[in-house]
């Protein structure tokens, strides 16, 4: 990451939390709180006052998913980085996170250098997932076929 400070937005809808990632983020990654939010709503507008590198995004906040708002906040600072620090561990979120734009998916349980290391890979244009998620659970679910309408060995009848 370099020299630089890198500006971060953090939202969560607990405060405990906020204070606890602000503290280690600023220690270890040399990161910079510009804004901490509890909504979907604060964390859009503050993104986009902030136009941070780094946006550490729980999917649950008080007034709802932010994962629809993922695109918003892209929209909102298109240079924000956005790494998703959640207790969701199925695949379908990881992937919807990032096709909508996230570079990050980190677990809630994991330990504080994985975190880091996301931001670290976001700040370097990297994709960072949860080593517990496998890659081809990221994959879209194939599509199967419908089933026929009727069955292969069905005949048209006749009318005659």
């Amino acid at each position: 990451m370099g020299d630089a400070t890198v500006r971060v937005v953090l939202a969560d809808d607990h405060a405990i939390m906020r204070g606890g990632l602000r503290r280690m983020l600023e220690a270890e990654a040399g990161c910079e709180m510009v804004a901490e939010a509890g909504t979907v709503d604060d964390t859009v507008r503050f993104v986009g006052a902030h136009k941070p590198e780094i946006l550490v995004l729980d999917l649950n906040l008080s007034d709802g998913s932010s994962l629809p708002a993922i695109p918003r906040i892209r929209e909102a600072s298109p240079e924000t980085r956005i790494v998703v620090l959640t207790m969701q561990v199925e695949p379908a979120f990881a992937r919807e996170a990032l096709r909508a734009g996230a570079s990050g998916y980190v677990l809630k349980e994991a330990a504080d250098e994985e975190l880091v290391a996301a931001v670290r890979a976001a700040i370097d244009g990297r994709r960072y997932l949860n080593p517990d998620l496998p890659p081809a659970s990221l994959r879209p679910p194939r599509s199967r076929p419908d089933p026929p309408t009727t069955s292969p060995s069905a005949k048209p009848r006749s009318s005659a």
